[in-house]
């Protein structure tokens, strides 16, 4: 069993990441969720796939870390590669949701029952679910630092435990993101939200692109 201090250490990394998450994560997770339906229970259902896809993210990556021993240890080349294939991932992922978003908003054909432009069709679990997976794999510096961490304990069980406590301090900050459900969706709201996603989402290909040409931006 994981000891009462790994188990505080890791909830107070993860409650001290949670800026820094939000701050990598935040410019995924708040435009796609401002392109989805209004209302409460939308916006906890699909912060709820999103945090639970990346929740498997965590696990996946808590154990191949104590598989590997240390994650800096492994050489630069095939590190640059996991996360020029994640950045590139995620990228594309954005492109689709977009692209998405855009046939939910369009009007069928004309003389056809009404659509209104701005009101989210109800889409489903795909989107959020890859977003949340494959940026709870994205190497920002908290998590590289608890994958380190947890890459020292005595066992792969104890590792998982302490990325899902590590999870549990971190998804404390996106909570607050279920009230943007209480924004009223317009045109023009769907419009910048997909306008953020496709700039994020050429960000994240032109990053990756980089780190596929063994390029480390990131300079760690």
């Amino acid at each position: 069993m994981i000891g009462s201090f790994v188990f505080g250490e890791a909830l107070a990394l993860g409650l001290s990441s949670g800026p820094a998450c939000m701050a990598s994560c935040g410019p995924v997770v708040v435009p796609s969720l401002l392109a989805e339906q209004s209302g409460m229970r939308p916006s906890a259902r699909y912060l709820s796939t999103f945090l639970g896809a990346r929740f498997l993210g965590y696990l996946l990556f808590a154990a191949v870390a104590w598989e590997l021993g240390v994650l800096l240890a492994l050489p630069p080349a095939p590190r640059l590669l996991m996360m020029g294939i994640v950045h590139v991932l995620l990228g594309g992922v954005l492109l689709w949701y977009a692209y998405s978003v855009g046939r939910a908003h369009a009007p069928s054909r004309p003389g056809s029952e009404l659509v209104t432009i701005g009101v989210a069709k109800k889409r489903g679990i795909s989107g959020p679910a890859a977003l949340g997976f494959l940026t709870g794999l994205s190497l920002c510096p908290p998590f590289v630092i608890a994958g380190v961490r947890a890459a020292q304990l005595h066992s792969v069980a104890a590792a998982v435990v302490f990325f899902a406590v590590f999870f549990v301090g971190t998804s404390v900050w996106f909570v607050p993101l279920v009230g943007l459900g209480r924004l009223r969706r317009s045109e023009a709201v769907t419009t910048v939200a997909r306008m953020a996603m496709v700039l994020i989402a050429v960000y994240y290909l032109l990053l990756g692109s980089a780190m596929l040409m063994g390029r480390n931006l990131y300079g760690y």
